[in-house]
């Protein structure tokens, strides 16, 4: 119940329930990592995980059909929103700066620089260069090529800003009034963020059989999976929200001044998009 100015939580199961599944889930992953085996409690952690918050957002959505929630209760649901995407943001900043470091601070230092000679007596041949390939030092791990930006990466780069776009304007058009223009703009923009995810296998695949560059490519393939990868993932989150707001918009949900679970799915896809914006400079380009 709501007093206006505070919240009192209905009793629910679901705290208690995603805590035990979140507890298994890590408990599974952490025997794969470390003993090699659990791989079936991992699993079933995992799926217990979805399952509570698809139960726990069903109940959500419910209330809010009820009209339960009053303007103190939107305001909580923007705040949490807003620190689940500054904690989103800190995560990505955590790799972007690892890969800053790697490239201004540990490459020069590995040549010689600012080291007074210490590090040349570690490694007297290496070069610093990025990405650091192969060929020609065979004492170097590396891809033996790398992507041209201006080929597959540019085009995702396009479908995930255009997808933005399109969001926009199914976000206008919801505001508005105009279910469907909603409706047709938010599954133009479903069907971009599914090209994404396809062209970023074609990439995973041209990078393993073609190019070199594995999780086992030194320095350069650790970096460009662990940001390409983790993206990737959150791209995939983000169709999976969608789908799931044109269900609902489909379905008749949303009001023009009511609809902050589809506005809270815009601000999400709107951070992956800028997100691979900075992937895109900082892992492709330069």
């Amino acid at each position: 119940m709501s007093g206006g100015s505070y919240y009192v939580p209905a009793t629910s199961k679901w705290p208690i329930l995603g805590s035990l599944a979140l507890g298994l889930m890590m408990v599974g992953t952490g025997m794969v990592l470390v003993y090699d085996r659990g791989t079936l409690l991992m699993v079933v952690g995992i799926l217990s995980v979805l399952a509570v918050m698809a139960l726990w957002f069903r109940d959500v959505v419910r209330e809010s059909r009820q009209g339960l929630y009053d303007a103190q209760m939107d305001r909580s649901f923007r705040q949490g929103m807003g620190w689940f995407i500054f904690s989103e943001v800190m995560f990505f900043g955590a790799f972007f700066a690892a890969l800053f470091y790697i490239r201004t601070f540990a490459l020069p230092w590995l040549d010689g620089e600012g080291a007074k000679g210490v590090a040349a007596l570690l490694w007297p041949d290496f070069v610093a260069s990025w990405p650091l390939m192969s060929p020609p030092d065979p004492a170097v791990v590396g891809p033996e090529q790398t992507f041209s930006p201006w080929q597959l990466p540019l085009v995702n780069t396009l479908i995930l800003v255009g997808s933005s776009i399109t969001l926009t304007v199914a976000h206008e058009g919801l505001k508005e009034g105009e279910r469907a223009t909603t409706r047709n703009w938010l599954a133009a923009t479903l069907v971009l963020a599914v090209s994404f995810i396809i062209i970023q296998g074609v990439e995973y695949y041209e990078a393993y059989a073609h190019y070199g560059i594995t999780l086992e490519a030194g320095i350069y393939g650790a970096t460009f999976f662990l940001l390409t990868g983790f993206h990737g993932v959150h791209v995939i989150i983000g169709a999976s929200i969608l789908a799931v707001m044109l269900v609902r918009v489909l379905r008749g949900h949303f009001a023009r001044d009511n609809h902050f679970g589809f506005e809270a799915a815009c601000w999400y896809w709107h951070f992956v998009d800028v997100v691979w914006v900075g992937l895109f400079l900082f892992v492709y380009v330069f």
